[in-house]
């Protein structure tokens, strides 16, 4: 019998739904819980965003911050030749700061953020909801309407429909687009590994200029006092702290600026015709490769370009651009001005720049990692006409593959590090993932069906011991090919079964009360479950009280059930997680017979049941008739449940070893049967994320080859 539990929502579009249909066999994915997107854009008030933009400076523009102290010295390392080449070099800089980090970054590539998430992988979160480009395709149309899975339509004929197609047709395509992805993730780690030290040893360099007879070592020791202070407090979280940041790097930026103005006034004021390109030109026509290489240098006055939209969690975005264009954005033009005039009058210093030895290769390499992913943005999320695309791309490239030729001439000179550091991160995941990959089509192939279930009968041919068996699964549909393994090997299963997928979805986080989708699997006599755990790129947390909200969503479906199966020929209910106009009272006054449909709140947040149109057919008396048998049913599953958890709780884990076959080149045996095999083994397991008793674990084994 297939019957319907429909949501209609005829108010505010409130709470988190759940649209019940029950179908024998039905695929995992069409499970007993549906849930409408109800995304919608936060506004903030005036006085909230001016207090949001100020806190955002404590939190983003740190290294954005600090780069006027070396910049400079990493240009000219051996003092400035003429100053016509200061000019250019600022010029250089201007434009820079003002295509990459204000127009692309803060205007652009800000505003492609995953609900408040910025970053590569939030990129490539969205590239995966409009299209089908994710290599493991464990998705179904029922992820698509969490709140957080927010996605745009477009029509079959427009550019983005091209695109998606284009995306989608070749397996090979969306390998390199993931390739791209964890390439551009692995040159921030590289990059953000050696940048701290680095750059204090630098800024420190660029304080000896105002101060040459500070010494080094003082200079480095309170360096590292501040830095000890700074990262402790990171354990707080940055947005709670971040108002401890905010006035101080608000003075440090007004401190900046001020001192560009006073050296403008002190000593050179025709700087300012730097603001005027034809100074670039001039620049390299006078420098020849000499100003090519200097690139390196200038483009660390925008390496901190990438935190303007990996920082996005705890701030929007309007925030983000107002403090940048009213404080940060001004002050550094100034302080960058204030230096160059200060070089044109003391253009003879030599300065030691550590930085310029460690260029910023793996910056250059996640900025056009971003242009490329932000093309893809525009063609399949934003709806862009194809002219905007070719202008926002092509003035990105130019620029960044100029900055990008620069520094390959320093690569030999210290720049390979971070290229190093990535290139075994990129190895790590990549390795990773394709361990992950072929464990995922070992379960799909290997699966067992329904029929094979329900032929072994109501007793599925085996022992059923008192108890309930959680059997952890990748499958979102079919029974996991550990479960026939287990009971090929030990004819006994507990009287309850469940089993529970954890699914990862290219969402930054799902919200508690949608996380889990329950339905049942073949008759009632069979006591079987599946349950879908979802799960975003963030929630990736110890959850200790996993197995309560499972049973809590269990026992839930099952008092629905019971509702779906019990409610008269007028009556269909529908559920919110959330009180609605007509109360329980006016419930029970309008339809006496509906009584047994009301639930403990204990069990679900739910807190009123709303009667509306119903498709089921029947009179009056039938319906009281089956409402009583139903409400007992569910009165005896529901006991059944609670005596089979208090006699154990036994989570069957499949334990699953992925070796490369033996006709498999050496390079694969080593990625496979040593490097995945050691990360599985020192990756957490769903037992320790869980927080699963060891004395109610049990690990199933078997192993398969590539």
């Amino acid at each position: 019998m297939a019957s319907g539990l429909e949501i209609e929502d005829e108010t505010e579009n409130k709470g988190s739904m759940w649209v019940l249909e029950q179908k024998l066999d039905q695929p995992m994915d069409e499970e007993a819980g549906r849930l409408r997107n109800m995304y919608r854009e936060k506004k903030f008030s005036a006085l909230l965003l001016l207090r949001l933009a100020f806190q955002s400076l404590g939190v983003v523009y740190g290294d954005l911050g600090t780069s006027p102290l070396y910049v400079f010295y990493n240009t000219f390392p051996h003092g400035v030749r003429d100053p016509e080449d200061v000019i250019g070099a600022l010029s250089l800089i201007i434009y820079s700061l003002t295509l990459i980090p204000l127009l692309k970054y803060v205007f652009i590539v800000c505003k492609a953020n995953d609900n408040g998430q910025g970053g590569t992988f939030a990129l490539y979160s969205l590239l995966c909801r409009h299209a089908k480009i994710n290599t493991i395709p464990n998705q179904h149309r029922t992820d698509e309407e969490l709140t957080t899975y927010s996605r745009n339509t477009f029509h079959e004929h427009s550019y983005a429909a091209k695109t998606k197609r284009w995306l989608e047709k070749y397996a090979s395509r969306k390998h390199a687009l993931l390739v791209l992805v964890l390439v551009g993730t692995c040159m921030v780690i590289g990059d953000g590994i050696l940048t701290p030290a680095i750059s204090v040893l630098s800024a420190s360099g660029g304080i000896k200029v105002d101060h040459p007879k500070m010494s080094n070592d003082i200079v480095v020791l309170v360096a590292v006092v501040i830095l000890i202070f700074l990262f402790s407090l990171q354990h707080y979280g940055t947005d709670k702290v971040g108002w401890l940041f905010a006035p101080i790097v608000l003075l440090w930026f007004i401190l900046i600026g001020g001192i560009g103005i006073f050296n403008i006034r002190k000593y050179d004021s025709s700087v300012l015709r730097a603001f005027s390109p034809v100074y670039i030109v001039h620049y390299f026509r006078r420098g020849g490769r000499d100003a090519w290489t200097s690139l390196g240098g200038i483009m660390l006055s925008i390496t901190g370009t990438e935190a303007l939209f990996a920082d996005l969690a705890h701030f929007p975005v309007s925030a983000i651009q107002l403090a940048f264009t009213v404080v940060v954005f001004p002050c550094l033009l100034l302080a960058y001005c204030g230096q160059a005039a200060y070089l044109v009058k003391h253009k003879d210093h030599v300065i030691d720049a550590f930085y310029h030895s460690i260029p910023g290769t793996a910056v250059v390499i996640v900025m056009l990692a971003t242009t490329l992913l932000m093309t893809l943005i525009m063609l399949l999320v934003w709806h862009c006409h194809w002219i905007v695309v070719v202008i926002f791309t092509g003035l990105s490239l130019i620029v960044e593959c100029t900055y990008f030729s620069a520094v390959l001439f320093k690569v030999d000179q210290g720049g390979w590090v971070p290229l190093v550091i990535a290139a075994a991160f990129l190895l790590i995941m990549y390795f990773w993932h394709y361990g992950t990959l072929k464990r995922y089509e070992f379960e799909m192939h290997s699966k067992v069906s329904m029929a094979w279930i329900l032929g072994l009968g109501p007793s599925l041919g085996l022992v059923r011991v008192p108890g309930i068996g959680l059997v952890y699964t990748e499958l979102a549909s079919g029974v996991p090919h550990i479960f026939s393994h287990f009971i090929t090997n030990l004819p006994a299963i507990h009287s309850v079964v469940v089993f529970v997928c954890v699914k990862y979805l290219p969402v930054y986080t799902v919200p508690e009360e949608e996380r889990f989708l329950v339905k049942r699997i073949g008759p009632k006599n069979f006591h079987m479950f599946r349950c879908v755990a979802r799960y975003g790129y963030k929630d990736h947390k110890k959850d200790d009280e996993f197995e309560n909200k499972l049973f809590d969503n269990l026992f839930m479906f099952v008092r629905l059930e019971s509702m779906m199966e019990g409610c008269s020929d007028s009556d269909e209910y529908s559920l919110y997680g959330q009180q609605t106009e007509r109360s329980k009272d006016s419930l029970l006054r309008d339809n006496p017979n509906s009584a047994y449909c009301n639930f403990d709140p204990t069990i679900s947040s739910v807190d009123s049941i709303v009667q509306v149109k119903s498709p089921l057919h029947g009179n009056n008396h039938s319906g009281v008739s089956s409402g009583q048998t139903s409400n007992q049913t569910e009165v005896n599953e529901l006991e059944f449940l609670t005596n089979c958890r208090d006699a154990g709780v036994v989570h069957i884990l499949g334990n699953t070893v992925v070796r490369a076959s033996r006709d498999s080149k050496i390079c694969k045996k080593i990625a496979v049967d040593y490097i995945y095999a050691f990360l599985r083994k020192i990756c957490r397991e769903n037992s320790v994320i869980f927080n699963v008793p060891h004395e109610s674990l049990l690990n199933v084994g078997q192993i398969f080859y590539v």
